[in-house]
């Protein structure tokens, strides 16, 4: 009797220690869910610069505009390296917000992001709930910079499903690889704009989970 006890129990903790490890694996790079309200990025006028050292080198950051967003964190790619880039800009986080954060799992938009690109597809009878033009403004590809090693911590354990709020600048930057390249970014400060160079660059100062 003690045996069949001892036997049940290990069984039922290999059980719950196989469930456990595939839920982790399945959610370990996030899930796709909906967020109803989020609302629109808060955008200021701003001045004011940082220095930031790669591999012993200067980057100036500076500060274009103020940025508040909260959204709905529909994808993320971590580029992390040791590459001037890879250091630099860590991490591209792709939020939604707005009735694309609503509707994110009843339309299949498809999200992926590869080479510092996110791209969704547009599905049929989207049109029902909102235009193309409102999806794509109410979306966004994130390269963040992160202001310091607390928040660069943060920004690695951002995944798909978040519901975040990240505070900091919208900049251009400007440094010198070991190399002798020089790289250059500058920000998108429009919400609409698609293709080549429309992708938000942060600043990082401020990272926060809301749900």
């Amino acid at each position: 009797m003690v045996r069949f006890f001892r036997k049940n129990c290990i069984t039922i903790i290999l059980l719950l220690a196989v469930a456990g490890a595939v839920y982790y694996f399945m959610n370990a790079n996030g899930r796709r869910r909906a967020i109803a309200g989020i609302p629109e990025p808060i955008q200021k006028e701003a001045s004011g610069s940082v220095t930031l050292k790669i591999d012993d080198k200067d980057v100036l950051i500076t500060f274009q505009y103020s940025y508040d967003i909260s959204g709905l964190v529909v994808s993320s790619m971590d580029y992390s390296d040791s590459s001037f880039m890879g250091q630099l800009i860590p991490m591209d986080v792709a939020l939604a917000w707005g009735k694309v954060a609503e509707y994110n799992t009843k339309l299949d938009f498809k999200w992926e992001q590869s080479n510092r690109h996110v791209s969704f597809y547009i599905p049929d009878g989207m049109t029902n709930y909102f235009s193309e033009d409102y999806a794509i403004s109410h979306c966004s590809n994130n390269h963040l910079i992160p202001a310091d090693k607390s928040i660069r911590k943060k920004v690695h354990k951002i995944k798909k499903g978040d519901y975040i709020r990240i505070q900091g600048y919208l900049v251009n930057y400007r440094g010198e690889d070991e190399r002798g390249n020089i790289w250059a970014g500058n920000s998108s400060n429009v919400r609409d704009d698609v293709g080549a160079n429309s992708c938000e660059i942060i600043y990082v100062t401020s990272v926060e989970w809301l749900d």
